[in-house]
């Protein structure tokens, strides 16, 4: 679930770089760097986010610390916690 070292700092010049290319559409899901890579992309986002489209992915419940997945779910309440966290990551309410 982890990637091991990353540089974030990296990773933000590259969406950047993206976005000047033309790249508009991003995926992602919570389960990728264990809900790292979804901050990342973010803050490499800031001021940006209009510019693209985000799709994301959920179900595999994990745990951030251990970067391990600790099971699936497609429970309405762990539906309704996914999609908050990604909103609320990227700047956006879920009522």
């Amino acid at each position: 679930m982890g990637w091991g070292k990353v540089d974030d700092e990296e990773s933000i010049a590259a969406v950047h770089r993206a976005l000047e290319l033309g790249v508009n559409f991003l995926d992602t899901a919570d389960v990728y760097g264990a809900g790292h890579s979804e901050r990342v992309l973010a803050r490499a986002l800031a001021g940006r986010r209009q510019q693209v489209v985000i799709a994301t992915k959920f179900g595999n419940q994990f745990d951030e610390n251990s970067k391990q997945v600790t099971g699936i779910s497609a429970d309405p309440d762990y539906v309704r916690q996914a999609v908050r966290s990604v909103t609320a990551a990227f700047g956006h309410r879920v009522y």
